[in-house]
């Protein structure tokens, strides 16, 4: 059985009971692997644009028995997974900018469960979301090893959210209790503010959560 890091164990978690799921960059596989040999999900499209990751998820994929279930494809982004192959999609393990241009290309996606884990700049991930008429149902802060990550998950609505800019970078977290994510993110805020951004209000707001 195949047991996932605390990352991608917090995607995994937002997937929906019984659904059908595409992976986006799925690298070797383990999330969909691990949901299917769960009895969380009933098939899974697992993609990657590079062909070295999709082998090793070729291969898990194989080794588990598992190949009528669980097809993987290589695609750029969604361009190659069909809108009727999955419910909900996945896209983990690259940034913020890139989850959007992919979204953004898909014809489908407003059908859609989405799931994001941006390793960089989740900020640019939620303003797409929030201005494209998704709305954000969970916003996680996840440790694994020395490293914090956002996962998150959202459903169309139709509704663009009004935002102030400490919204996308803050989006529905509700448990602050990471601080060290957040005194990393000020540092973050304040490097840009030298470099001559004007942050002041993202960062007066982030202080305020956690004084």
């Amino acid at each position: 059985m195949i047991k996932l890091s605390k990352r991608l164990d917090a995607c995994a978690s937002l997937v929906r009971q019984n659904t059908t799921l595409a992976d986006v960059g799925c690298d070797h596989g383990y999330v969909p692997v691990y949901l299917v040999e769960n009895g969380i999900i009933t098939r899974a499209v697992a993609s990657d644009i590079n062909v070295q990751p999709l082998k090793s998820c070729e291969n898990l994929v194989k080794s588990e028995g598992l190949e009528e279930i669980i097809k993987c494809v290589l695609s750029d982004g969604l361009n190659n997974i069909d809108g009727s192959e999955a419910e909900d999609i996945l896209l983990a393990g690259m940034g913020g900018e890139l989850i959007a241009e992919i979204l953004s290309r898909c014809p489908y996606v407003k059908e859609k469960h989405i799931i994001i884990n941006a390793m960089t700049h989740p900020e640019l991930a939620r303003q797409w979301l929030f201005e494209n008429g998704f709305e954000i149902k969970n916003d996680l802060v996840v440790k694994d090893g020395r490293h914090y990550y956002s996962v998150l998950d959202a459903y169309y609505t139709g509704k663009n959210t009004e935002y102030k800019r400490a919204d996308l970078y803050l989006g529905k977290i509700e448990d602050f209790s990471n601080t060290e994510y957040f005194v990393h993110l000020l540092n973050y805020l304040k490097n840009k503010e030298k470099g001559g951004a004007d942050c002041a209000d993202i960062i007066c707001a982030i202080e305020e959560i956690i004084k």
